[in-house]
């Protein structure tokens, strides 16, 4: 499995976790807004095509998981892959706004 490199970008409003996948030029990114001093909400996840099944997306949103543990902020799970993924792992409710599948 190639490696995978997550990083946090922050702009005035909210930002970006983007993933680098090892050998290919192309990222993915999950974007947030900021809606409070310790709140997000994970508005979108996207990877093109050439990053399908290398796990670059579900690595975006385990970081973003351990970032908020880390820090303390909670997660608004707009974004349809954070609540699918989030229903499958109901262990994140800790850092979330809802409970899995709402």
């Amino acid at each position: 499995m190639p490696r995978i490199t997550v990083t946090k970008e922050i702009a005035p409003h909210g930002g970006r976790y983007v993933a680098t996948v090892e050998g290919l030029a192309d990222e993915a990114e999950l974007t947030f807004t900021q809606r409070g001093p310790n709140l997000i909400s994970a508005d979108h996840t996207g990877a093109p095509d050439s990053l399908k099944g290398t796990g670059a997306a579900r690595a975006l949103v385990d970081f973003m998981i351990a970032d908020a543990r880390r820090t303390g902020f909670k997660i608004i799970p707009i974004c349809p892959y954070v609540r699918a993924q989030y229903a499958k792992n109901p262990e994140w409710r800790d850092v979330m706004t809802v409970a899995p599948g709402e």
